[in-house]
């Protein structure tokens, strides 16, 4: 094993016909490993670890999921991306998938375990933002942004209030405690946060989940971090609903960007497979503009709601029986 080579892979997710799983291979990473203090200098240290790595470009990967094994290459930046259909009939719930990265003698470099969510094909699935939708982050305001990722951590980032409480009660709402609703996060930010949000959402208590984020970012574009790619936010939920076209969705996002634009262009083309859109008021002075886009998706026999604190979509949830 090559030491200095990592293999990243995160959690994937799909069905018998359509299974899905992402990571990075890196040449080179700093090593990562958290300490969580109130420090400010320990924090922005860690930081700017995350943002300090060597992407390994055009490196073969081989997949293996139970007797399966699939070939790939990843991309300039690192990324790989496996898509493929099981040999099998696949239980819902968690499977684990080992990568490896293998040179050009098919000496393997490293290796990266991952799972992928396969779930009930009756259950509900949620999609959500994370910045200002669950998590306080300022999104809208690049100085208070980073004043959020420079000072706190994981176990410091604030959530909202009972957003916890209310994507709890989604998850396991008409299942099983061991086969809980899916839950998708999709972000702007970029996979270089992915191991840094994992854990705030652990922390937090939200329910585990595939985060889909956005491509990598080294250390001297860590001022643009969370900036960019919103078209690409666009791409990501889409291909979530490609993946299960039987499979009824309810979004969850924020008025601070783009989401309610994002959100009512997909319900334009699949409105069959969405049963509600919640948007977070953060930004009042949006307020109108988002309650004219949150009409069309109406329109669309949609259910919709704009609320200024979770207990109202929570009591919402529980109207039109999302939640028992």
């Amino acid at each position: 094993m090559n030491k200095s080579v990592s293999v990243k892979v995160y959690h994937g997710y799909g069905h018998a016909h359509n299974l899905v799983v992402y990571g990075h291979v890196f040449k080179r990473k700093a090593k990562t490993q958290q300490i969580y203090s109130n420090n400010i200098f320990v924090n922005i240290a860690h930081l700017l670890k995350l943002f300090i790595l060597k992407p390994y470009a055009f490196v073969e990967v081989r997949l293996q999921f139970f007797e399966q094994t699939i070939y790939n290459k990843t991309e300039g930046d690192g990324f790989f991306k496996f898509e493929w259909k099981a040999e099998h009939d696949i239980p819902a719930g968690w499977h684990q998938v080992i990568v490896a990265a293998v040179d050009k003698n098919g000496k393997v470099l490293n290796i990266g375990e991952g799972n992928v969510y396969v779930p009930h094909i009756t259950q509900y699935a949620f999609i959500s933002d994370v910045d200002d939708t669950v998590m306080i982050s300022h999104s809208a305001t690049i100085g208070r942004r980073l004043r959020e990722l420079f000072i706190k951590n994981p176990h410091t980032r604030k959530t909202f209030p009972d957003a916890a409480s209310h994507y709890q009660q989604l998850a396991l709402s008409y299942t099983e405690k061991n086969q809980p609703n899916p839950f998708f996060y999709v972000s702007s930010s970029e996979w270089n946060l992915y191991d840094y949000l994992i854990e705030t959402f652990k922390f937090n208590k939200l329910p585990d989940g595939a985060f889909l984020l956005n491509t990598l970012k080294r250390w001297k574009d860590l001022i643009r971090t969370g900036k960019t790619g919103h078209e690409g936010k666009l791409l990501r939920v889409m291909r979530i609903l490609d993946a299960f076209p039987n499979q009824k969705f309810i979004f969850f996002g924020d008025n601070s960007q783009q989401d309610p634009e994002i959100y009512t262009a997909i319900v334009d083309k699949y409105p069959q497979n969405i049963e509600a859109v919640y948007i977070r008021n953060i930004r009042p002075e949006k307020e109108l503009a988002t309650l004219q886009l949150l009409k069309r998706v109406e329109a669309k026999n949609v259910k919709i709601c704009l609320f200024n604190n979770s207990m109202q979509a929570i009591e919402h949830s529980r109207l039109i029986g999302l939640i028992r």
